[in-house]
């Protein structure tokens, strides 16, 4: 068995032809759909890019014990279990830099090798001691320039003078990365190939061929970074983000197609595996809104775009599945392709089990560290917020005390305290540690920035615009049981269900 996993970054469901979406062709996501499997309700975990990665590799969930943070000692990793339990070699190409800072340091070392392409967003890639600030200055939309060095925008500006041509966009180099894998391997056996890209996420920056397909009347300086927050732009400026980020996607689906005619090209399909995803979704004016993180988990965000094609069973075209799945089942899935069982502390289901109805989940819980908790049966949504967001009482589980880009401070570490061991950390006590007001974690992206913080019913048959809660208490108390037996499963702490107003299910 071979395996290749390309994984996305905020790559939108409903903007694909096969999910639906005539907004932007895409013809390769639709090629692709035509010979695998398509989840239609396949659902993120925790959020966003790392704590969904955590969830990927380790196929549990992770919200409710931590925020963006490395990978554990005690995690299992799919990569390093394949590789003692099948001496299966992985092998990670990307250009999502979150990798290299200290919030993610321990992901890419889980792989027997791994590729980093350098210059998206916020990469501390290129030095420029003293950039041209105000030629610079009238290049970019107000809304997306800073002379701020500890702010990714002003990094994003310097690496952007460094990529002009088409093949030094850095998902164009990392699509070339791993097809050279492709092309040095393809005929050894017992190998997992990861190719990540960072796009389409923030900024929308695509070669020209690909922006001339989506023309606006914008007439101003560069603008492809949408603000996290609500929609105020003017209505041309609304045009041009959107119109910059189908550019992307459009790119997005040109690497695609390379990678599937290689597959063509070497008869990869007889006994290669080939997962496609993302980790979330964005926003792109749906609910007023731009991005992710400051509102409510919508549709948008939450649902995402799964193909999967099995050589062992071949999908019948255009066959799909309408089972409830889950980010976290990556990891019981590529262990289930080599034919290696899932560990204990795994939540996750192989995609085959449920794709064949062995085994299927009555509901999937999601969420940031912090914010609503949220559950889904596939036709209701349900999204519970404590009373305060800025006020609950709440910690973080964790031996690796880092944030996106720095340690936990002191003032942090002088509240923590000893717990456990918790159920799942294999007998290794943890840090509890208290999230304060002061915490780098609240000004980036705690729940204190939070826009939205009503708790929600919604029926996505009768409303799949989720534009009108739902008041039907009945349908609620159900959820919220569901809610708690799931977030009983993952061993969540006391303070989880208090915050939310909820208590354990009696067993």
């Amino acid at each position: 068995m071979k395996a290749v996993f390309v994984l996305f970054d905020s790559l939108n469901r409903h903007i694909l032809g096969c999910y639906g979406g005539t907004r932007v062709p895409t013809p390769n996501f639709d090629r692709l759909a035509k010979r695998a499997v398509r989840f239609d309700k396949h659902y993120v975990g925790s959020l966003p890019c790392m704590p969904a990665r955590r969830d990927l590799l380790t196929g549990r969930l992770s919200f409710l014990h931590r925020s963006w943070g490395p990978l554990e000692p005690f995690d299992d990793a799919f990569p390093e279990i394949l590789a003692k339990q099948a001496g299966t070699y992985s092998h990670l190409v990307t250009d999502h830099f979150h990798y290299w800072e200290d919030g993610g340091a321990t992901y890419h070392t889980r792989y027997d090798s791994h590729e980093f392409i350098r210059g998206q967003e916020g990469d501390p890639w290129k030095a420029m001691v003293q950039p041209h600030w105000e030629r610079l200055r009238e290049k970019y939309h107000p809304m997306q320039f800073t002379r701020d060095r500890r702010v990714y925008k002003a990094q994003n500006i310097i690496n952007r003078e460094f990529i002009k041509e088409e093949k030094e966009f850095p998902s164009v180099q990392c699509m070339a990365a791993g097809l050279e894998f492709l092309d040095r391997n393809a005929e050894a056996d017992n190998w997992v190939l990861q190719i990540e890209t960072f796009d389409p996420h923030e900024p929308f920056h695509a070669p020209t061929r690909f922006r001339e397909g989506f023309p606006t009347n914008y007439q101003g300086p560069v603008l492809d970074w949408p603000r996290y927050g609500r929609v105020d732009e003017l209505p041309e400026e609304c045009e041009e983000l959107r119109a910059n980020y189908y550019a992307v996607v459009a790119l997005c689906d040109h690497l695609l197609g390379q990678l599937l005619d290689l597959f063509d090209a070497k008869d990869l399909w007889k006994d290669t595996a080939l997962v496609v995803t993302t980790d979330h979704g964005f926003l792109l004016g749906e609910h007023d809104f731009w991005a992710k993180n400051r509102m409510n988990l919508y549709q948008e965000v939450a649902n995402i775009p799964l193909l999967m094609h099995d050589p062992r069973k071949p999908a019948q075209p255009g066959e799909s599945c309408d089972a409830l799945t889950q980010a976290m089942d990556m990891a019981a899935t590529f262990l289930d392709l080599f034919g290696v069982a899932p560990t204990p502390s795994m939540e996750g289901i192989p995609l085959r089990a449920s794709r064949d109805g062995t085994q299927r989940r009555e509901a999937a819980l999601f969420g940031y560290f912090g914010g609503a908790v949220n559950v889904t049966d596939g036709r209701y949504t349900y999204h519970r917020y404590p009373p305060d967001l800025k006020t609950q009482e709440i910690y973080q589980y964790t031996v690796m005390p880092t944030h996106i880009s720095m340690p936990f401070t002191v003032e942090e570490l002088a509240g923590a305290q000893l717990a456990g061991p918790l159920p799942f950390t294999k007998g290794a006590k943890v840090m509890q540690v208290p999230v304060l007001e002061r915490s780098p974690f609240q000004s980036k992206y705690g729940p204190g920035n939070m826009i939205e913080d009503e708790t929600r019913l919604y029926d996505l048959v009768a409303d799949p615009g989720q534009e009108h809660p739902l008041q039907d208490p009945a349908q609620e108390a159900r959820l919220a049981l569901l809610m708690a037996r799931l977030m009983v499963a993952n061993h969540a702490p006391s303070e989880a269900f208090a915050r939310i107003g909820l208590s354990p299910p009696a067993t």
